[in-house]
């Protein structure tokens, strides 16, 4: 046991922090986190809490001066404050990265400097300031300009402000969301990368890489970038793996990190990987702090609080094995290790139609689906909702695992279409959705929640013709003849809920209903699923 007034200073008091207050109280060690939201939910776990802006360095640094013999080390996980970490713990004299090298990784701009000038595989980009907006619609500035392009902040996370740009049409809304969503109101714009994307997490120490979670991730719904969840272990080929790793390890290096933890999003292009950016810290998304423990049963952010305590993570190296990496990948910085996953942890979300929540069940039912280890409900009755646009504005997450990869992803799948959100009745956001009302810049968004190809489509037409009106308190599963039946089994909405089972649902919800004309009951069963069936008759009822 360490003496008690040892503390670990973390910054930041969300969900993504429990295992970082769990891992330093497991090693003996009082927790003093700080956040400037008194009200977050690991605050009552701390033993010591102060409410302090985690951008705010200078207050920071003097709090934890002031408290200089008593801080063993400092620590976050699953925020983009890794520099504040590095700034406290360098006026402290702890182990951590650089200042500068985690700036290099905080900063988008300065990360893709290094990489340019380093010859690490990354996109083309421009830095763009607020003021700077204006100049690129003068006459002219766009008609050269090749599309798709991406903009994001430089200094932002869970792809808020970062979208597709298809075309110069939504080149000044897209410009004008990244740089609002910037604290220093700078974005950068850069070549779009295709190919499939990747998030590694790892830890750099001794001059040692050991690569500690490498996921598939699942994108989805242009021009943002959702992620709909993540699977671990990757299901690449052990080629493009080694080629990944290399491209990583080389970025680590050109950003200087050497002490803590670093995690990348990457894509395997057809020019080969592509980095996206790397990170000073382990990763948020559930991935360091929950899937890649129950998948390697190895519990990584207690091996990287180690690091920053300036011990050995023992029970890491003792588990690491040498990664192979083929010659004519060519030399690395690192020597490069990693805990394989034993299991599989498939994480997925789900999401909601917009509107205001009248109420969430059955997340009981998604609770006994067998191999789910967690639900994470992030709404409740009378939230606001909307179709994402970022990867904070999901409804919850679901987390499987089993020692088979389709097991576990079909569990995680089955979990999200168990889970009924209902919407309050006569709401304009819910309306206007449903009326396939777009915003300006957003054509083709928010999807539908049955995306059909011009095929489905026809077959899905052809059927509402023949159900001209739906008659009051009838079954509407029934409807279905054989050919239907067939077709509504395979098709899925945004939360793995078929057809068949989405009808199957109203008829269990709503087995007293009112009359509906075929062609809008339909329509709204294909923009809104079950969500929009719902609302539809609670609009009628209510």
């Amino acid at each position: 046991m360490n003496d008690a007034g040892e503390y670990v200073l973390i910054l930041g008091a969300g969900l993504m922090q429990r295992p970082s207050i769990e891992a330093a109280k497991e090693l003996g060690y009082r927790t003093l986190v700080v956040d400037a939201n008194p009200d977050a939910v690991c605050v009552p776990f701390a033993d010591r809490f102060e409410p302090i802006d985690l951008k705010d360095r200078e207050a920071l640094a003097d709090f934890a001066l002031s408290l200089k013999n008593e801080i063993a080390a400092v620590f976050t996980a699953g925020t983009d404050f890794s520099a504040s970490v590095s700034y406290v713990a360098e006026k402290l004299g702890l182990p951590a990265h650089s200042f500068e090298a985690a700036m290099n990784a905080s900063d988008k701009t300065r990360m893709r400097s290094c990489f340019k000038t380093c010859a690490v595989p990354s996109p083309a980009f421009s830095k763009v300031r607020r003021s700077d907006i204006a100049s690129w619609l003068e006459p002219g500035m766009l008609d050269s300009m090749t599309f798709p392009k991406v903009v994001k902040p430089v200094d932002n996370m869970g792809a808020r402000g970062c979208r597709l740009i298809r075309n110069a049409s939504e080149f000044l809304l897209a410009m004008e969301e990244a740089v609002r969503y910037s604290r220093s109101g700078t974005a950068i714009l850069e070549d779009y990368m295709k190919g499939p994307e990747f998030s590694i997490d790892a830890l750099v120490f001794d001059g040692t890489l050991t690569i500690t979670g490498f996921a598939d991730r699942h994108i989805f719904y242009e021009p943002y970038f959702i992620e709909m969840g993540h699977t671990m272990p990757t299901s690449i080929s052990d080629r493009q793996r080694y080629e990944l790793i290399a491209a990583f390890a080389r970025g680590i290096s050109a950003l200087g990190l050497t002490c803590g933890a670093a995690k990348a999003d990457i894509k395997y292009t057809e020019q080969g990987p592509m980095i996206g950016e790397i990170a000073a810290r382990l990763s948020g998304g559930y991935m360091s702090g929950w899937t890649y423990p129950y998948a390697s049963d190895l519990n990584l952010t207690k091996e990287a609080l180690l690091i920053a305590l300036g011990k050995r993570p023992e029970s890491l190296v003792s588990r690491r094995k040498r990664v192979a990496i083929p010659a004519d990948v060519g030399n690395l910085p690192f020597e490069v290790y990693d805990v394989p996953c034993e299991k599989t942890s498939a994480e997925r979300a789900w999401i909601s139609i917009p509107g205001r929540i009248r109420e969430v069940t059955r997340l009981s039912t998604a609770e006994t689906v067998p191999f789910v280890k967690n639900v994470l409900p992030r709404v409740k009755t009378g939230d606001k909702v909307d179709f994402p646009r970022n990867n904070v504005e999901k409804c919850g997450n679901i987390i499987a695992v089993s020692n088979d990869y389709n097991l576990a992803v079909r569990a995680a799948e089955c979990a999200v279409s168990s889970i009924i959100l209902r919407l309050e009745p006569h709401n304009d956001m819910t309306e206007s959705f449903l009326s396939r009302v777009e915003r300006k810049g957003e054509e083709r968004f928010p999807p539908d929640a049955f995306q059909l190809d011009e095929t489905k489509r026809s077959v899905y037409d052809s059927f509402v013709k023949r159900i001209p009106m739906i008659e009051k308190n009838v079954s509407v599963l029934r409807l279905l003849d054989a050919e239907m039946r067939n077709f509504a089994e395979n098709i899925r909405d945004i939360n793995y809920r078929s057809l068949k089972d989405t009808l199957a649902l109203f008829d269990s919800l709503c087995p007293l209903h009112d009359e509906f004309e075929g062609v809008v009951f339909f329509d709204v069963l294909l923009r809104g699923g079950l969500q929009g069936l719902l609302y539809l008759n609670d609009c009628k009822s209510m």
